[in-house]
Parts: structure tokens; sequence; C-alpha cells
């Protein structure tokens, strides 16, 4: 069951939670991911709920359909770089426009993310002194799923100035601690097709009903 609201946080440990839903969908067909319905809501709606109750303040990094992305209450902002530039550039907008130090990610096709995510992020970058926790099951890193210093926009915004775009080689040059979910693997699976689709609906509480 998920909590009501996270644990009260001193001001310099206040996570910005943003949903990434900036890309064009393009293994669904070209449409928006976050907004084909699962169990009879748009699939983001499952990750926000999820998101919601562990940070501070919520976000939307959208590209398209940015009255759809609206209606879910949240402000939504695009890439500040054109041409659906990766999920990197969603982040970048997010560190320029969040209100606490600390920026959580996740993507608005996993709709079964932890609802323990933010937590066991945060407490292993404090542990280390990182800039950047992210989450990884056994062998497997989830880049997207991520907790980051807002701190490193400036250092970002460098990068993608200079062409970058790959997440990996971005966190090749921080402080990163990986953080181990292996006891919650299915958690992050992502929605790409519509047989994906079809299956993640059986796994909802009365099978999508």
């Amino acid at each position: 069951m998920m909590n009501a609201s996270p644990a009260p946080r001193p001001a310099d440990r206040r996570i910005t939670g943003v949903l990434l839903a900036g890309g064009q969908g393009s293994r669904m067909g070209g449409i928006d991911k976050g907004l084909v319905e699962l169990g009879g809501r748009p699939m983001a709606a499952h990750a926000l709920e999820r998101l919601a109750p562990q940070v501070d303040e919520l976000i939307i990094n959208a590209n398209q359909n940015l009255e759809a992305w609206r209606a879910f209450g949240h402000p939504v902002f695009g890439d500040d770089i054109g041409g659906f530039a990766g999920p990197l550039a969603g982040l970048h907008a997010a560190l320029m426009r969040a209100q606490h130090p600390l920026v959580a990610t996740a993507p608005c096709d996993s709709p079964f993310l932890p609802a323990d995510l933010v937590e066991r992020l945060a407490a292993a970058l404090h542990a280390a002194d990182a800039q950047l926790a992210v989450a990884k099951t056994f062998d497997q890193p989830h880049p997207v799923f991520c907790l980051c210093r807002r701190d490193l926009a400036a250092h970002l915004g460098a990068f993608l100035a200079g062409g970058g775009r790959k997440i990996d080689r971005w966190y090749g040059t921080l402080k990163v601690v990986e953080v181990a979910f292996d006891d919650e693997e299915a958690a992050f699976r992502n929605i790409n097709t519509r047989d994906e689709l079809a299956a993640a609906a059986q796994d909802l509480p009365g099978g999508g009903a």
C-alpha cells in the first residue's frame, strides 16, 4: 500500500519528481505512449500515481499533446533542445525548472515503478555523497530511473550543447552510485508495444478490468 505522503524532508533534501514523456512513441506506432490507455486510464496515470507520493513536487516533460498532459494537474514543459533529443534533454529541462535541490526521474511507460524508488535512491545518493544515483537490477542499469542534484544543470547543458545525447556517456562524467533493486526487477518493466500493453493489463489488479 502506498504512503499518503512522503516523510517531511529538510529543505536541502527536498525532491522534484519529473515524469519523462518527451519521446515520440515510435515503437507504439508514433503515438504518445503515456496517453495510451492501460486498464481504462492513461498509462502515465499509473506512473504518476506511484511517483507522486515519493516526491515534494511533480512536473511532466512532454513535447506533444500538451493539453492532454496538463489535464493530469501538474506543470508541463517541453525540451529546451528541439528534435526529440532524448531523455537527457528532458532531464536538463527539468533541472532548469525544478524548485527543489534534488530531481528524481521516471518514464511515462513504466506503470509499475517501485513505491520505494526515490527513498532508496536518496539513501544511496547521500550515503555516497554522489552526484547521481541510478537504479539497477542485477546487471541491468535503468538510467531513466535516477535521482540527481539540480546543480548539474549547467554541466548537462554543456554536454548537450556539445552534441552529447547518450545518457550512459554523461553518467560516466559524474560521481554515480548504482542502487540495487534486484528484489523489484518486474517493477522496471516498460511498455513499448501493443503486445506489452496487453500483457501489462493482465498484471493490474483485477486483470485490467
